[in-house]
């Protein structure tokens, strides 16, 4: 998200301005950034324009977390349902949502780091872990896969990649695609054929 994605109405702002102030902020600073005066001052408004747009604090953390569920399981469930001719095109499409701006990883850390101090965060979170998980191994299934290989498979899959969110990693975007058709391999136990590395390395380096 960026600063045109905030639109003001009149001297209150708008639902999405308070929104997009709270992502904000709870990327930033996180969870204890995200209070209304905090944001009003953000924003440069009064406290009390909030209200109009939000019930309160804890329907705006509602809200943070919904964006989170869109802009994270949901690119990613539908990342394992796109039709591919492969296995190892079809782990090449899942690999990209996370590297692309559809999966928002920043989001992604900010919540973990959240639940580590909620409860209800975390069941949240581990809720929405199942989901993906689940998904990952249907995708896996639909190759070929029994039931335990491909859950084994999909949680080698997730775990790497939350793994890369959850320890910030200074990887840089060379290293990382050199790392991917070896990824592939492991995930699915084929390489991906030379042309679908190309694809997929133009779509990233052109990025």
């Amino acid at each position: 998200m960026d600063d045109k994605a905030i639109s003001t109405t009149g001297w209150r702002g708008s639902r999405e301005g308070w929104l997009q102030a709270g992502y904000d902020a709870l990327i930033e600073t996180g969870i204890d950034g995200v209070k209304v005066m905090t944001l009003a001052r953000r924003l440069g408004l009064s406290r009390t324009s909030f209200y109009w747009f939000f019930h309160d604090r804890e329907a705006l953390l509602n809200a943070l977390l919904d964006m989170w569920d869109s802009h994270t399981t949901g690119p990613l469930i539908a990342a394992t349902r796109e039709p591919a001719q492969t296995q190892a095109e079809a782990m090449l499409t899942v690999i990209g949502c996370f590297l692309s701006d559809a999966f928002d990883s920043r989001l992604e850390f900010a919540v973990r780091s959240w639940a580590l101090r909620d409860p209800a965060i975390a069941q949240r979170v581990t809720v929405a872990d199942a989901l993906r998980l689940e998904a990952l191994s249907a995708m896996l299934m639909t190759w070929g896969h029994d039931a335990m290989a491909a859950d084994v498979r999909a949680r080698t899959i997730y775990l790497v990649q939350i793994g890369y969110i959850s320890m910030q990693s200074s990887e840089d975007l060379a290293t990382r695609l050199t790392r991917i058709p070896s990824y592939v391999q492991i995930y699915t136990g084929t390489l991906p054929d030379p042309h679908e590395i190309a694809r997929f390395n133009a779509r990233f380096q052109n990025g």
